[in-house]
This record gives C-alpha cells, sequence and structure tokens, in this order.
C-alpha cells in the first residue's frame, strides 16, 4: 500500500472563493510593492501592475453615489490632467459597494456613470476592500500604511500614495480632497 506524502485536506466553499480572490496574485504579506499585484480592469482584463513601475501612483476606493463622489471624481480627474502627461502619475480607482451600498451597479452602470464623469484614469472591477474577500492589493495597502483607528478602510475614497518603486508612502482618509494631495504627489515624481 502506497502512502501519500501529503494530506488530503478537504477544501470547503470559503477556502474556494478565498483562492479565486487571491487567483494571480501573491500573498499580500510576502509582496514587496504593489507591482507584485494585478487587478482585474472594470473591462474585465487582467492587469499586472508591474505595468505602472516608474510611475507614482494615487490608489481610490470610489464609489457613484457617496456624497463624496462629485468633489473626488471633479478633483481626480483634475489630478490626471495636471500631473499624468508632464509627470506620470497614474490614478487606479476601485469602486466598491461596502459602504451604505453607493456603488450598486454593474461594471456596465460603473463604466456608464464614469463616462459621464469624463473621467480619464484607470478604473477596475469593483472589490471588496474590508472582510474576508479583500482584495489582495487592498490588504497589502492596508498592512504597509494603517489607518488611525485601525488598518480597515473605514468609507469610500480613501487614498492610498504610491512611489515609482511600488512602496506605498502616504494614506489619506476620505475628508481629504484629492486637490490637496498636488503638493504631497509631487515629493514622489
Amino acid at each position: 500500500m502506497r502512502f501519500l506524502k501529503y494530506p488530503i485536506i478537504p477544501v470547503g466553499l470559503q477556502q474556494i472563493r478565498n483562492l479565486a480572490v487571491m487567483s494571480g496574485n501573491l500573498d499580500y504579506k510576502s509582496a514587496k510593492s504593489v507591482h507584485d499585484f494585478e487587478a482585474k480592469s472594470i473591462k474585465g482584463e487582467d492587469v499586472p501592475l508591474e505595468k505602472y513601475k516608474g510611475h507614482v501612483l494615487l490608489i481610490v476606493n470610489v464609489a457613484s453615489k457617496c456624497g463624496l463622489t462629485a468633489t473626488n471624481y471633479k478633483e481626480l480627474n483634475e489630478l490626471y490632467d495636471q500631473f499624468a502627461e508632464s509627470h506620470g502619475l497614474r490614478i487606479l480607482a476601485f469602486p466598491c459597494n461596502q459602504f451604505n451600498g453607493q456603488e450598486p451597479g454593474d461594471s456596465d452602470e460603473i463604466c456608464s456613470f464614469a463616462d459621464r464623469q469624463k473621467v480619464k484614469f484607470d478604473l477596475f472591477e469593483k472589490i471588496d476592500v474590508n472582510g474576508e474577500t479583500t482584495h489582495p492589493l487592498w490588504k497589502y495597502l492596508k498592512k504597509e500604511k494603517g489607518g488611525t483607528l485601525g488598518n480597515f478602510i473605514k468609507w469610500n475614497f480613501t487614498k492610498f500614495i504610491v512611489d515609482k518603486d511600488g512602496k506605498v508612502v502616504e494614506r489619506h482618509g476620505p475628508n481629504v480632497d484629492p486637490s490637496s494631495l498636488a503638493k504631497n504627489l509631487e515629493k514622489y515624481f
């Protein structure tokens, strides 16, 4: 009789879901930078974040039906216009429906909203930023720059600044308007 070298461990539904969330990404604890991750674009395409090497990033969780939406989308567009071409700024926006259901739409509805806002920056598929199904990139962001009252994301429009090497250098809460981050971003160009 032959014995298996490794024991067979039953896999539950939650473990399968966790594997699906981790698909294509390193374990966030062993990642060296945001460049080690990938995410799905709003169109469902795999995007290796290593494509952003050499760019300063502003990574933000967004929602279309939040009281902060109008100001944040307007000012994120303005930052993009001000710094994308001249300094290589890239803005990565991740829709999230975890805060009062303020991003209820599917990818097509989110795209329609973004088109009406004349969004020029990179938009990704809707994800979770807290809880068991948190996207690995967001686990990494929170690990690298914890929040004031805990490492969880407290609301829509939490912003992370990432330097050209993919290191998380700053975290800003939802109450910080994107336009006020111009001087912070300039330190990393």
